[in-house]
């Protein structure tokens, strides 16, 4: 039996968690190996929005330093792996048949969402990748709707994955410590919701932010979420998932990271 990679969803973090010591840095060095090697690479990143579904098409990726305020050696990193243009026109077409109005960049690389965790998963950076962007004026369900047309790729050993932050509230960020106390909001959040995805509980999950516990709080707004539902939806009709990774960095920013079979 040929075996297929899982959708995955990745809290990327920070753009430091690159550089940062941390139970979240060591999770992704390991996750590459832990997975297998994938043909390419498709993410959904919360720092890409585009009004419709839109792929990146490019020879060779560019590195996006989507931030300021951090050190030098951040900005002298590069991971500046192969694109995927014909699969970003597979992509495309898969979105077209699903309903999806969809577009197609020339030229964009990646930004922080994709090259932070890609760089510690798979370093070498040898293998196709391309991004996806999210629609943040759209709901969780457009973006599961957007991860069921893309799930056939898994079949030819495409890893579909969302990157984003399973809690992020920045406004409590505790930047001096990595591995401090969770408020008790966020570990009421994050447990509700890893119960409903345990679960199967697709209709609450797609409404968290009336459902969820303290959802406004922890997602003042959506795009950072978003990226679990593609991921959610690529990874099949029903919610089978398996929690891979349980952490906080700064106190309030949660880490956890799924699969989706």
């Amino acid at each position: 039996m040929i075996r297929i990679i899982p959708a995955l969803f990745v809290s990327h973090g920070s753009p430091m968690l690159v550089l940062t010591e941390s139970p979240a840095r060591d999770f992704l060095r390991g996750l590459g190996r832990a997975i297998g090697r994938p043909s390419a690479i498709l993410v959904a990143s919360a720092h890409w929005e585009t009004r419709v579904p839109t792929l990146n098409a490019v020879a060779r990726n560019a590195t996006i330093h989507d931030f300021y305020g951090f050190p030098p050696a951040l900005f002298a990193m590069r991971y500046e792996p192969p694109g995927a243009s014909e699969l970003a026109r597979r992509a495309a077409g898969l979105l077209a048949a699903a309903g999806f109005e969809t577009g197609i960049d020339p030229e964009r690389g990646l930004d922080h969402g994709t090259w932070v965790p890609l760089s510690l998963m798979y370093p070498d950076a040898d293998i196709p990748v391309l991004q996806v962007g999210i629609q943040p004026a759209l709901d969780p369900a457009h973006h599961w709707r957007v991860g069921r047309a893309l799930a056939p790729l898994r079949a030819d050993n495409v890893l579909v994955m969302g990157s984003g932050s399973f809690t992020h509230d920045l406004s409590r960020l505790r930047r001096g410590v990595v591995d401090g106390a969770q408020p008790d909001d966020v570990v009421a959040f994050s447990d509700w919701f890893d119960t409903a995805i345990g679960d199967g509980r697709a209709a609450d999950l797609l409404d968290y932010r009336e459902r969820a516990p303290h959802a406004v709080r922890q997602h003042p707004t959506d795009e950072h979420l978003l990226p679990l539902y593609v991921a959610l939806g690529a990874g099949g009709e029903t919610v089978a998932a398996e929690r891979l990774h349980c952490s906080a960095m700064y106190s309030s920013l949660r880490m956890d990271a799924y699969a989706f079979r």
